[in-house]
């Protein structure tokens, strides 16, 4: 279970961009289900039939990360970026990335301390005062190693710490996704649609499409949300937090989740004694956005795994809140009665 986690982390698959992904996904599914095919967007979507006839269940976990885009290459060889999807630009300063096909590593910089105004070291870093230093010398050389459009990663490796912590790039949402690889080996009544969508983090884009082609019965969307429980947060501010369960949405940004559903996942998790939490914070949004919008309407619920430190190269997770969470889906599914 760890080890496609840690794989599918550890690959990169920005906005856009998410072809090593899916194809990782996909080996790894296909001996599972009954179909696997790839829409004309690039979302994933493996059908497995249930042993009833007649209603559709989605699942759905988006392949995309965050990362930047190549918008530039300067005469001293230093690359100019943009942000692609949500990232707070403090974190950037002398992260390590890889960019393009052929993974040429890279460091974010900026102007030395040393060399800065007074009145440059009250303000925050912004996006259009960083670089990417390859180390490249002219705007030949670097060409030769990038091009404008390729998209950077940033250069993290899965490590295990602590009592049962994960730390990771992408959390957000390849946790989701390896939940679903491990959720589709199971057999279920009913006809189950595991989607793994593209260009989430860009306005989730692929959901919208697989909303409507799919027009399941019910929708469950499965992600990595943010979990605040850190020093200087008050606790009545907290999102989630890290080792007591997944994380069930009442409402967010984007979308109310269905009270029916939410209220069959709570009474699955209370029979059978899985910690559960829910959501407390109502900014931020994912898949369930659009899937809930398709056609006449989609009842659609979303369930997440705590992650601190979301949308950076170094997210925090809780091994045993993504246990919790698999074993949560998989006995709502084998349990339902639609």
């Amino acid at each position: 279970m760890a080890e496609l986690l840690k794989q599918l982390t550890e690959i990169g698959g920005v906005s856009g961009d998410e072809g090593r992904v899916r194809k990782l996904i996909s080996d790894n599914i296909s001996p599972f289900v009954d179909d696997v095919y790839t829409d004309r967007i690039g979302n994933l979507i493996a059908y497995k039939k249930g042993k009833k006839d007649g209603k559709k269940i989605m699942l759905c976990a988006h392949m995309d990360e965050i990362g930047l885009i190549i918008t530039g290459i300067q005469d001293d060889g230093m690359l100019k970026f943009r942000a692609v999807g949500g990232i707070d630009p403090r974190i950037l300063v002398s992260k390590r990335v890889l960019i393009g096909k052929n993974a040429c590593p890279g460091v974010l910089g900026i102007k030395a301390i040393h060399l800065q105004e007074v009145e440059e070291r009250k303000n925050a870093v912004k996006v259009k005062q960083m670089y990417i230093d390859i180390g490249a010398v002219s705007r030949e050389e670097a060409g030769q190693a990038v091009s404008l459009g390729d998209y950077a990663v940033f250069d993290s490796k899965y490590v295990e710490f602590g009592e049962d912590k994960v730390k990771a790039k992408a959390l957000d949402d390849r946790a989701g996704c390896a939940m679903l690889v491990e959720l589709i080996k199971q057999e279920y009544d009913y006809d189950i649609y595991t989607c793994f969508s593209v260009q989430e983090e860009v306005g989730l884009r692929g959901a919208e499409v697989l909303g409507y082609s799919i027009n399941p019965d019910i929708a469950i969307v499965v992600e990595g949300t943010t979990c605040s429980d850190v020093p200087d947060v008050d606790e009545h501010l907290y999102t989630t937090e890290m080792g007591k369960g997944p994380a069930i949405t009442i409402m967010d940004a984007s979308s109310y989740a269905n009270k029916e559903l939410v209220e069959m996942l709570v009474k699955t998790a209370q029979k059978n004694d899985i910690p559960f939490q829910f959501k407390k914070t109502v900014t931020g949004g994912n898949d369930a956005g659009r899937i809930h919008l398709a056609r006449e309407g989609v009842k659609t619920a979303a369930v997440s795994v705590p992650c601190r430190y979301i949308h950076s190269p170094s997210s925090v997770m809780d091994l045993n809140d993504y246990r919790n969470t698999i074993r949560l889906l998989s006995t709502f599914l084998k349990g339902c009665e639609l």
